[in-house]
């Protein structure tokens, strides 16, 4: 439990707006690549591809706006602090401060609705993409099913108007990290003990389960805006997309990621892995055989 996730790779604090400073850590030797967590972790999810990541790109892996131990500001009027389009402005900023105006991402869940928004909005930013186990917010919302709502009954909790959904995490932080992470295919079982502890004292940070919630809240209502406004403008991702997701997961169940992803970027291709939510932690070999040719550019 005392050794690091992520050994030899220094940690920053990068100041990216006022009062926000998003925490990454640095490591590796390469091209630029930015690593992006989900709900409800940090960047320790990253730590079982990292040493080979590394190996390759100078890899950075950064705690979202509201999570972890980057700054969680009250949300705005019409959750507009936490739209994905601030929240990629966030890392952004954070890797032109790092001397990066042009780098490749690889993303998961919330990270890569971010990264999606990145993407969109500074194109001359992302060289490659690779989002993991999403599909498009937009049409996940316009598609709900009562299979996808009472399996992501997360989704419609964390946006009730708050302080309810706060007061509910606040009162128990661990139950809710046991209960939202494994209720999921897997389990808790492909979680290392530290990431598991990391991702326990992050919640319980406080302005966490704030910051968290609002996230959900700028999805359901102004991102989704932005994302409709993409739609009537004709707007396509031109850099390459990779799509992953796994098979035994919700994303596989309720949706077409292909065909979604297709529908908003030219050059897409991707797969079903044999895993359920938490690729990165549940099937880290066979990501990396997927992504690391296509961050390569293969």
């Amino acid at each position: 439990m005392n050794e690091p996730l992520f050994p030899g790779f220094r940690t920053l604090s990068l100041d990216v707006d006022k009062d926000v400073a998003i925490h990454a850590v640095m490591g590796g030797d390469g091209p630029p690549l930015l690593l992006l967590h989900g709900h409800p972790q940090t960047h320790a999810i990253w730590h079982k591809v990292a040493p080979a990541l590394c190996e390759r790109f100078t890899v950075v892996a950064c705690d979202l706006r509201g999570y972890g131990d980057s700054s969680k500001p009250a949300g705005a009027d019409g959750h507009v602090n936490y739209s994905k389009r601030v929240m990629a402005n966030d890392v952004l900023q954070a890797m032109k401060q790092l001397g990066f105006d042009r780098f490749s991402v690889m993303a998961h869940d919330r990270g890569a609705r971010v990264a999606h928004r990145l993407a969109a909005d500074h194109p001359h930013a992302v060289e490659r993409a690779v989002l993991l186990d999403i599909a498009p917010t937009l049409a996940m919302y316009e598609q709900t099913t009562d299979i996808f709502a009472r399996a992501y009954w997360h989704w419609f909790f964390l946006i009730q108007p708050a302080p309810l959904p706060e007061r509910l995490i606040e009162a128990d932080p661990e139950a809710y990290v046991h209960d939202v992470m494994g209720r999921r295919s897997a389990g808790l079982a492909p979680f290392d003990p530290r990431a598991l502890a990391e991702y326990k004292r992050c919640l319980a940070l406080p302005g966490t389960a704030h910051g968290i919630c609002e996230d959900y809240r700028a999805a359901a209502t102004i991102d989704l805006e932005h994302d409709r406004a993409d739609r009537d403008a004709g707007l396509l991702l031109e850099m390459p997309l990779k799509v992953l997701w796994g098979e035994h997961g919700v994303v596989h169940r309720c949706f077409d990621p292909l065909k979604e992803w297709r529908r908003l970027a030219t050059r897409v291709e991707g797969e079903a892995l044999a895993c359920g939510h938490y690729v990165p932690e549940e099937a880290p070999a066979a990501l990396l055989a997927r992504a690391l040719p296509f961050l390569a550019g293969g």
